[in-house]
């Protein structure tokens, strides 16, 4: 097809309404605004054949965002390319303090005719539902972490503090059911923390049993017992880790695997002067942490734990030996940056990108199954 009948096409969504902006290929191709449609599916299909009867072949782009990837899908359905574009990365000229639906829709044409947008990737719709169910998982676990908090705040206000080991375990609960208040009212502030702190664990445990049966069928499984082979990538982390990057194969690099979860160096460069400070902590923040966590495993001497052999057992031979090359790395490296008087915090992160590497290395060596 002629490149002059290719047009690009610039949707600014919201809840309601989407702005549609037209740029007609080419250098000096008209950019014009379309109009506002509904955010409805049959609004959508309307001005899909309408451009695609008009134009012919279509270039359609817009901001990702809460309105999530079910406009992609339908224009993608309908024979039309459509990219979902990282807004963190649109170009933005630095004089600019005008924003406005119509505007936002022009520049996002523009840009896209241009070559200056960068897409991010689009789970299919299996892989969006094990993620979202990941995803109300970890807010579940963050009430539950929220409760357990208001509970020692109102116990501490009291100057009641538990002198055990370990809080939360039944000795701790035997010292919270024996706590006695002088007002009623402190009673029943006591009881309704705990009973909050009660449906919060039966809530995370519910969750965290729905993603095990859900994994199980899911086409990343394998991929995701390959990854716990690892020393410090556990269930939960394999899943959480598989549920956000998707199919580490996209990457064509683990450097790019490790920008793409921010935890490269971030560089402010010129001339002669070399400057890097701090990860840049751009991308995936839920996967970057879940390394991080599993990063402090490193502290401790490589072995095969007993737990560990369970998790490798019928595994691939050379996944095994990637994770056994990893934890020997790792481990060693983790106290030789200790013993050059490294932040322990430094040091973590510096395994965790280089946990990042070798998880690449492991999904390479596993692929998911064909069917969801």
């Amino acid at each position: 097809m002629q490149e002059e009948c290719e047009v690009y096409v610039g949707l600014d969504t919201s809840k309601l309404k989407i702005s549609v902006a037209l740029a007609e290929a080419g250098r000096d191709g008209e950019v014009r605004f379309f109009g506002d449609i509904d955010a409805t599916p049959e609004a959508v299909e309307r001005l899909v054949r309408k451009l695609a009867k008009r134009h012919g072949r279509l270039a359609f782009a817009y901001e990702a965002g809460p309105t999530g990837y079910g406009l992609q899908r339908q224009i993608a359905a309908l024979g039309q390319d459509c990219v979902v574009v990282a807004p963190s990365l649109i170009p933005k000229r630095p004089g600019e303090r005008v924003k406005t639906n119509r505007r936002d829709a022009l520049t996002l044409a523009k840009l896209h005719r241009a070559g200056e947008l960068t897409p991010v990737w689009v789970p299919d719709p299996a892989h969006e539902a094990v993620r979202e169910l990941v995803r109300a998982r970890e807010t579940a676990m963050e009430e539950l972490r929220s409760a357990r908090q208001h509970l020692q705040s109102f116990l501490l206000r009291h100057g009641r503090v538990f002198a055990g080991r370990t809080a939360w375990s039944r000795a701790h609960t035997r010292w919270l059911s024996e706590q006695a208040f002088e007002h009623p009212a402190q009673h029943l502030v006591l009881a309704e923390y705990r009973q909050a702190i009660l449906d919060a664990e039966a809530r995370l445990e519910r969750l965290t049993r729905q993603v095990t049966e859900a994994v199980a069928s899911w086409s990343m499984a394998p991929v995701i017992a390959a990854y716990q082979a690892l020393r410090g990538v556990a269930f939960l982390t394999a899943v959480t880790f598989a549920a956000e990057i998707g199919d580490v194969r996209r990457f064509d690099s683990p450097r790019q695997l490790m920008a793409y979860l921010g935890l490269v160096p971030s560089e402010n460069s010129t001339g002669e002067r070399v400057r890097r400070g701090s990860i840049t902590k751009a991308g995936n923040s839920r996967a970057r942490r879940v390394l991080i966590e599993g990063a402090w495993t490193y502290r401790f001497r490589a072995r095969m734990s007993r737990l560990l052999q369970e998790r490798q057992a019928g595994l691939p031979k050379l996944v095994c030996e990637i994770a056994w090359k990893a934890q020997l790395r790792l481990c060693s490296r983790y106290r030789k940056l200790m013993a050059h008087g490294k932040r322990q915090s430094v040091v973590t992160t510096a395994i965790a990108r280089e946990m990042a590497a070798f998880l690449w290395a492991i999904g390479r060596e596993v692929k998911p199954n064909l069917a969801s």
